[in-house]
């Protein structure tokens, strides 16, 4: 018996998601690892809620490259109906990357 693996809607978490923002209680005064940390968080909360297995800081073999892929969170799904010792499939991951955005000019200088 294979269980036949899930589409998502992803329009509908990108909606939620906005719609919840302000419930992160995050404001200037934080910096871009709260961001971060609350950001994986609500989807960590999202995948167990949706009755996935969800692991922060995670990685996955990638066999073409020959090497671990990072991620900053996953969903897998398990079934021990199906496969006790094995997860069915990854579901979602995501890897965030926080960039420094450089101005093209320094703005502090003026004259």
């Amino acid at each position: 018996m294979m269980l036949e693996k899930q589409y998502f809607n992803l329009m509908q978490f990108f909606e939620g998601y906005v719609r919840n923002y302000r419930r992160m209680n995050l404001s200037h005064l934080h910096n871009r690892s709260m961001f971060t940390k609350r950001e994986i968080d609500y989807f960590a909360n999202l995948g167990e809620m949706l009755g996935f297995d969800v692991f922060i800081e995670d990685s996955k073999f990638d066999k073409l490259k020959g090497r671990s892929r990072p991620m900053d969170l996953s969903w897998w799904k398990w079934d021990a109906r199906i496969d006790d010792e094995n997860f069915l499939y990854l579901a979602l991951h995501l890897y965030k990357c926080n960039l420094e955005i450089q101005p093209p000019y320094n703005i502090g200088s003026f004259g």
